[in-house]
């Protein structure tokens, strides 16, 4: 059995995504400032197949997967990134073995921590209301990682603004490990929220 491309482990990749998660990834691919830039009627309302034919012709086979993986983590998606990133390894390395490279681990489970603030994000920024103990644990645990970023968001003078300045800021640029202690705030702080939440899947 011939190893895979690369374009068959992105499209391997993509196809494991849930709904949401492929149009969330979609999304981040459109708002990339990098170049080169994917236009809107490349991807908009396409399913992964296109996607990986417009990632492929963008990108080149060699640079696609680096911007699939770099996608992933942005929208959570920490396990599945990983994943590829082991598949590309792996081919790279053992080109000729046939049983190197597993299916990608697909969403079920993989997106749902991190990903969690993401897809509820509207919801949260409207109604934590225990906004004072989770900023202290991600000072603490150095999401938010500088004490003037901590004290101009507890400055705010409405939970609802400083959950949008911890989203805009903070939350950003922490990547798929801050949102998981994040989320692990809110379930501790905010846990009947959160389970109400979980119910909307």
């Amino acid at each position: 059995m011939a190893p895979k491309t690369a374009k068959q482990l992105i499209k391997g990749a993509l196809a494991n995504l849930s709904k949401e998660n492929f149009e969330l990834l979609r999304d981040e691919l459109l708002d990339r400032k990098e170049e080169p830039r994917v236009k809107r009627n490349q991807v908009e309302d396409k399913n992964y197949i296109v996607v990986t034919d417009v990632l492929v012709s963008t990108f080149t086979e060699t640079g696609a997967p680096a911007v699939v993986v770099k996608l992933l983590k942005e929208i959570g998606c920490h396990k599945e990134a990983e994943q590829l990133e082991k598949e590309i390894s792996e081919q790279s390395s053992n080109p000729g073995s046939s049983d190197t490279v597993s299916p990608s681990a697909g969403a079920e489970g993989g997106c749902t921590g991190e990903h969690f603030v993401d897809k509820h994000r509207a919801v949260l920024i409207d109604r934590v209301s225990s906004i004072g103990p989770i900023l202290d644990e991600l000072f603490e645990k150095e999401v938010i990682t500088t004490q003037e970023a901590y004290d101009a968001i507890m400055a705010i003078p409405t939970n609802r603004e400083k959950m949008r300045t911890l989203y805009s800021g903070p939350l950003n640029s922490a990547g798929p490990e801050g949102k998981e202690v994040f989320y692990k705030s809110l379930e501790r702080t905010e846990k009947y929220l959160v389970a109400d939440l979980k119910k909307k899947k």
